[in-house]
């Protein structure tokens, strides 16, 4: 694994090591060589990929310092989702509801192309990422209600058009679908620990199972001290205290089993 503060940096190691152990000559003047070449090559790489961005958006002349910066998140994640594409689903999620409700589109996917633009320059400036961006997007010339809906996406500042209502709900639907963010192990397993955690918790109980990555938790009851109906009510009680005590993408399905055997031998 490889740690650093800088995005872009982390990538040119990333690609140094892969390209120094595949070559096996290690030494210190090939080691400059190989940096100086891929620091080379990540500007173009950068530059490219805002433009694709850019192009995928259907987002048209922008200032090529702002592709510039928008390429950069091509190489940041939240959460383990990357921050470009991220911002590509948004600003498409934007479009379609800014078409709905019968806003201006073209608009609309501009604000969620560059709703976090912020994060290419937030480890090199104080602030959220959020007002970084909009002060970043005001020195570009872009306009007032793009400038004020990054800003407010996260209500770090309070929204004065529906477009910034819509980038805060188009950030929370490709933030929170399944599958879009992974979490460290540890959390994960803490996670499930805690789902059969609440599940015994309640009285005739027997044993719980986490399933299905955690989209699932069985309760298996003593059958003697849960009836069908104390069934029922014990698998409406258990989602509630899910719902809040945890927080998960997605849904979490609870089943409670009562099982009773009736076993004989024939002898």
């Amino acid at each position: 694994m490889i740690s650093g503060f800088d995005p872009i940096r982390r990538e040119i190691a990333r690609l140094a090591l892969e390209q120094l152990v595949a070559d096996g000559r290690i030494h210190p003047a090939r080691i400059e060589e190989v940096v100086q070449k891929i620091q080379e090559n990540m500007e173009e790489n950068i530059r490219t990929a805002g433009e694709e961005a850019a192009f995928k958006a259907g987002v048209q002349e922008v200032d090529p310092e702002l592709l510039r910066k928008l390429g950069r998140l091509k190489y940041r994640t939240s959460y383990s989702q990357n921050v470009l594409q991220h911002s590509i689903e948004v600003s498409q999620l934007m479009g379609v509801m800014a078409g709905e409700i019968g806003l201006d589109v073209t608009i609309a996917k501009r604000i969620g192309l560059f709703h976090d633009i912020g994060k290419a320059l937030d480890h090199e400036v104080e602030g959220g990422h959020a007002v970084i961006g909009a002060d970043l997007l005001k020195r570009a010339g872009e306009s007032p209600v793009m400038v004020n809906a990054v800003a407010a996406h996260h209500e770090e500042v309070e929204g004065e058009s529906l477009f910034a209502i819509l980038a805060s709900a188009a950030d929370a639907i490709s933030s929170s679908r399944p599958g879009a963010r992974s979490e460290t192990t540890n959390i994960y397993v803490k996670r499930l620990e805690k789902l059969e955690t609440i599940a015994n918790e309640f009285e005739g109980v027997k044993k719980s199972y986490a399933i299905q990555a955690g989209r699932e938790v069985r309760v298996v009851v003593e059958p003697e001290r849960v009836d069908d109906n104390d069934a029922m009510v014990m698998a409406r009680n258990i989602s509630k205290k899910i719902e809040s005590d945890l927080q998960y993408p997605g849904q979490i399905r609870v089943t409670v089993i009562r099982e009773t055997r009736c076993v004989e031998y024939a002898r």
